[in-house]
C-alpha cells in the first residue's frame, strides 16, 4: 500500500511502508530508508542538488567522514513524496526491485542509474551504474593518462612510485571524486571510504561503470550541477576550498635534491638576482639534515642556517624545508622528535602492540598516527625552531607513508592505528582503512601546527600523498615525474585533474625530477609552467642541474621571457587564486568549464581539442603542442566568441559567444576558430577572451617588490553591442587578515556604443585594504578608433602609447571612475 506523505518541517516522518516485491521503502522529511534482503538503503537529501547514498548489510556503519565538513552532513532541505521515492526542488529520486537506484533532474533526464544491486564481497563491495555511450569522467586527483577517464580503470591506493609512467596506477594520492558528464549534464560523485578501492569506467564493459572497495562502508555522495562550474562549487560546499596561499607562493620556484652545502643555495639566490630572474622561493630537500633526519640541520654542511634564512629574506627569497613523515628511530641520542614522541605515546603500533618500525631515508624509523588528534597537535609543534628561524614554508614528503622494505613501498596493513578524533568512535584499525588517509591528516598537523606557531600568517605545505579534501591543508603537485616530452605532455591533464579534484593549488615539477632534460625540453616546460598555479623548478640528485642559466644565454634569456611574463600576470594569477578559494573553482580549468556546450556532439570541447589547451582562470586560454617534441602544424580549436593573441593583441577569433545546441550551427560557430599552428621553442600561443578586462603589473624581480608603475586594466574590446568585465583582488599577501575584510576589490565594466564610443566603468573598492596601487591605466585592444585623449569622470586625459597599445592613465583614489574614449 502506498504510504501518505505529510510534510513536518520540524519533524521526522514515520510512514506506513511502500512495498516494492519484498522491499520496504519509508520516507522522512530529508530523505528514504529502503529495505530487502537484509540489506538497508539510505537516502538523504543535503540540499535540493546534493544526495547522500548510503548502503549496508547488517547494522549501519559509523556515520563520520575525513573528507566531508561536518556541517555538510547536514540536511537543509525538506522533500516531496513521489510514487517510488521522493523529489527536491532540482532532482528525483526512484527506488525500484532490488534496491535499485535512480536519479533524474526534474525533467526527467537521468542522471545515474544503478546497473544492478550492489555486490558484496567479503568484506568488501562493488556499485554498478549505467553508463551511456557518449558519458564521460574527469577528476580522480592526480592519475596518470588522459583528461578524461572514460575507459579506463584506477585503484586508490597512495603509493611511493617514483618513475611512474603513463600507465603506472595508483600513485601518490587517493581522491576518490569524479566529475561526469552525460548528455551536456554535469554532475559529480564522492565515493568517501578510505579503504583501497577501485573505479571502473567502462573498461570491463562500456555500458556500467563501477566503484567499490576491499572494506569499509558503501558511503557516497551525488552532487548535480547541471553546469560544471555548480558541481565545483557543490564540491567545495562539501570537503571545503583550499585556503588562499601567500602571494610569494604564485612567483618563481627554485628547488633540487639537493643544494648542498649552505653555500650552493646562497649561489643559486645570488644567480637569480644577478640575471635578473624573478623569483620568490628556494627550497631545500633533505640532504639539509642532519643524518636525514626529519627536524634537523646538519651543523657542517648548514653551519649558519638561522643566518642563511634571515639573509635570504633580506634578499627577498622564502625558504621552504623538506620535513617527512617518519621520525628516525634514535632512542637515547638527544633527538628530541623521537623522545617527545615516545614519551607522548604518538607511534604507530604493531599488533602486539610495540611500536612499528620500517627503514626510510633515516635508515629505521617510526611513524606517528595521525588519526589522534594528541598526536597532530605534538607533531606541529616539532616545527617551533623553523618557525623562529624564518622557515616560510614546509614540504610533507614520502607521506604515503613510504617505506623501503615491502615490494608494497609501505607499512604491512595489520599494523594499528588509535583512531582519537571528534566526530568519530575511538577505537582501533587497521592500516588497511587508514592508509590512505595518513598523508591528509599528516599535512593537516603541519597546517595546523604552523599556524598555532604563527596564528595571523597563512601556512605554506605542499604534500605528495593526501585524500578528499585534503586541499583545505596543503597545495601539492605531482610526484617524482620524469625529464621526458611525454612528462611535460602529461602535465596538463594530470594538473586539470588535480583541479577538479579540489587540489587547484598545483604543479609539476619542472624540468622533470628524474633524469635531465636536454635544452629544449627544459625551456618548454619552464615556458609552459608560467601559467600554471604552481611553477616549481626540481630536479633529483645526480642529475644534471635545472637553474634558467644551465644552457646558455640563448635558452636563458626565452626562460627569463616567461617567468617574466608571469609576474606582470600575478595580479591575475592572484584574483584567479582568491575565486579558488571561496568556490573551488580550479584555477587551472579545462575548456568544458568556462564552455560546457561548445562543442558540435555536446561532449567536452577538450575532447575535440586533443586534451592540451587549457583555461588559466576565465581568461586566458593556452594552446601548447598537444605532442610537444613534434615540429608538425598543430590544430587549435578555440571555443565560440571573440579572441585575441595575448602576444600581439591581433584578434584571431571573431565567432559568436551563441551556445547553439542545434549541430549545425555549432558546426559553423566552431569552424570559424580552427587556427594551424606552427610549433616555435620561443613561443607558447595564449589567447585571451574578447570581452575581459585584463589586470597586470610592471615587472618586478620578487612579490615584496612594489611594481614602479600603475596597475594596468587592459581591456579586450568584445564585439559592438556586447560588453565586458574583469576585476582585480589584492590585499597584504601574507596575513589572515583578509578573512576580516581587510581586502580591496575592484570590478570593472565596459560597453560600446553604436558609434564606436567605448566606456569603462570601474566601481569603487570593496574592502578595507589600502591597496598598493596609487595609479591606474587603462589600454585598449581592439579598438577601431585613433582618440588622442580621453575622459576621465568628464576630465580630459591625453593618450598614451604603451606595449603598443593606446590607453589613459590616472591617479586613483579607489573611487568609482569612468573612462569614456570616442
Amino acid at each position: 500500500m502506498q504510504s501518505r506523505f505529510v510534510c513536518r518541517l520540524s519533524l521526522l516522518l514515520v510512514l506506513s511502508p511502500l512495498t516494492i516485491a519484498a522491499q520496504q521503502l519509508r520516507l522522512t522529511t530529508n530523505g528514504l530508508t529502503a529495505t530487502a534482503n537484509g540489506t538497508t538503503l539510505e537516502v538523504t537529501a543535503l540540499a535540493d542538488d546534493k544526495l547522500r547514498v548510503r548502503e549496508w548489510r547488517r547494522q549501519a556503519p559509523e556515520d563520520a567522514s575525513w573528507a566531508v565538513l561536518p556541517a555538510s552532513r547536514t540536511s537543509r532541505v525538506t522533500i516531496s513524496e513521489d510514487a517510488r521515492g521522493f523529489h527536491t526542488q532540482k532532482l528525483i529520486v526512484e527506488v525500484g526491485e532490488g534496491l535499485s537506484l535512480k536519479i533524474s533532474d526534474r525533467s526527467g533526464h537521468v542522471l545515474q542509474e544503478d546497473a544492478g544491486p550492489t555486490e558484496w564481497r567479503d568484506d568488501g563491495f562493488m556499485v554498478f551504474k549505467r553508463r551511456t555511450e557518449n558519458e564521460h569522467f574527469f577528476g580522480l586527483g592526480d592519475k596518470p593518462g588522459p583528461l578524461d577517464r572514460t575507459g579506463e580503470a584506477f585503484t586508490m591506493w597512495n603509493t611511493d612510485s617514483f618513475g611512474w609512467q603513463e600507465s603506472t596506477d595508483p600513485i601518490y594520492k587517493s581522491i576518490p571524486f569524479f566529475l561526469g558528464e552525460r548528455e551536456g549534464r554535469y554532475y559529480g560523485v564522492l565515493f568517501d571510504n578510505t579503504w583501497r578501492s577501485s573505479f571502473d569506467f567502462g573498461r570491463a564493459n562500456d555500458a556500467k561503470y563501477s566503484f567499490g572497495s576491499l572494506g569499509g562502508p558503501v558511503d557516497y555522495y551525488f552532487l548535480y550541477g547541471p553546469e560544471p562550474r555548480d558541481v565545483m562549487a557543490d564540491y567545495a560546499w562539501l570537503t571545503g576550498p583550499a585556503p588562499l596561499p601567500p602571494l610569494w607562493s604564485f612567483g618563481f620556484q627554485q628547488s633540487r635534491y639537493t643544494y648542498s652545502p649552505e653555500s650552493q643555495l646562497m649561489d643559486v639566490a645570488a644567480r637569480l638576482r644577478k640575471d635578473k630572474i624573478p623569483a620568490d622561493a628556494l627550497w631545500l630537500d633533505i640532504d639539509f639534515q642532519k643524518d636525514n633526519k626529519p627536524f634537523t640541520v646538519d651543523p657542517e654542511r648548514f653551519p649558519n642556517f638561522p643566518q642563511m634564512v634571515s639573509q635570504l629574506a633580506k634578499n627577498h627569497f622564502h625558504l621552504v624545508v623538506i620535513a617527512d613523515l617518519h621520525i628516525a628511530d634514535k632512542p637515547n641520542v638527544g633527538y628530541g622528535p623521537f623522545d617527545s614522541g615516545v614519551a607522548g605515546d604518538h607511534f604507530i603500533k604493531n599488533p602486539d602492540g610495540t611500536m612499528y618500525v620500517g627503514p626510510v631515508w633515516p635508515g629505521s624509523s617510526v611513524f606517528p598516527d595521525f588519526t589522534r588528534q594528541q598526536t597532530r597537535q605534538w607533531f606541529g609543534t616539532l616545527y617551533k625552531d623553523f618557525v623562529a628561524d624564518g622557515v616560510a614554508g614546509f614540504w610533507d614528503d614520502m607521506n604515503e607513508p613510504a617505506v623501503f622494505r615491502y615490494p608494497s613501498k609501505t607499512m604491512p596493513l595489520d599494523v594499528q592505528h588509535r583512531i582519537d578524533e571528534p566526530g568519530f568512535v575511538t577505537r582501533t584499525t587497521s592500516h588497511g582503512e587508514a592508509h590512505n588517509i595518513l598523508g591528509m591528516q599528516n599535512s593537516r598537523a603541519t597546517y595546523d601546527g604552523v599556524l598555532a606557531l604563527r596564528p595571523n600568517e597563512r601556512p605554506y605545505v605542499m604534500t605528495r600523498a593526501s585524500y578528499a579534501g585534503g586541499q583545505r591543508y596543503a597545495v601539492t603537485w605531482s610526484g617524482d615525474n620524469s625529464s621526458t616530452w611525454n612528462h611535460l605532455r602529461m602535465t596538463i591533464p594530470q594538473l586539470m585533474n588535480l583541479g577538479l579534484s579540489g587540489f587547484s593549488f598545483a604543479g609539476a615539477d619542472v624540468g622533470g625530477f628524474a633524469g635531465s632534460p636536454p635544452a629544449d625540453l627544459l625551456t618548454k616546460w619552464l615556458e609552459l609552467a608560467a601559467f600554471q598555479p604552481i611553477d616549481r623548478d626540481h630536479s633529483a640528485k645526480g642529475t644534471r642541474m635545472h637553474e634558467p642559466w644551465v644552457d646558455g644565454p640563448e635558452h636563458e634569456a626565452m626562460r627569463r621571457r616567461y617567468i617574466e611574463e608571469r609576474y606582470r600576470l600575478l595580479p591575475y594569477i592572484y584574483t584567479v587564486a582568491e575565486e579558488t578559494s571561496r568556490d573551488g573553482m580550479p584555477m587551472m580549468r579545462p575548456l568544458f568549464m568556462e564552455f560546457p556546450h561548445a562543442a558540435t556532439d555536446g561532449s567536452p570541447l577538450d575532447l575535440v581539442a586533443g586534451g592540451a589547451e587549457f583555461m588559466l582562470g576565465p581568461d586566458l586560454l593556452v594552446a601548447p603542442n598537444p605532442s610537444p617534441e613534434e615540429v608538425a602544424p598543430y590544430e587549435l580549436h578555440l571555443p565560440p566568441g571573440s579572441w585575441y593573441d595575448y602576444w600581439t593583441g591581433k584578434r584571431v577569433g571573431v565567432a559568436s559567444k551563441t551556445q547553439a545546441r542545434d549541430a549545425e550551427v555549432r558546426d559553423a560557430l566552431l569552424q570559424n576558430q580552427q587556427i594551424l599552428l606552427k610549433p616555435e621553442l620561443a613561443t607558447v600561443p595564449v589567447y585571451v577572451r574578447g570581452g575581459v578586462i585584463l589586470p597586470l603589473q610592471e615587472l618586478v624581480q620578487n612579490t615584496d617588490e612594489a611594481p614602479n608603475g600603475p596597475l594596468t586594466l587592459r581591456v579586450y574590446l568584445p564585439a559592438a553591442g556586447e560588453g565586458c568585465e574583469g576585476e582585480v583582488y589584492s590585499d597584504d599577501g601574507h596575513s589572515l587578515d583578509y578573512r576580516r575584510g581587510e581586502f580591496s576589490r575592484r570590478r570593472a565594466t565596459c560597453s560600446i556604443a553604436g558609434d564606436g564610443t567605448v566606456t569603462v566603468n570601474i566601481a569603487a573598492a570593496e574592502g578595507s585594504y589600502q591597496s598598493q596601487w596609487k595609479r591606474l591605466r587603462v589600454e585598449f585592444v581592439g579598438t577601431r578608433l585613433e582618440p588622442h585623449e580621453a575622459l576621465v569622470n568628464d576630465v580630459t586625459h591625453p593618450m598614451t602609447m604603451s606595449h603598443s597599445l593606446p590607453g589613459v592613465e590616472f591617479a586613483d583614489d579607489a573611487k568609482a571612475v569612468s573612462i569614456v574614449l570616442h
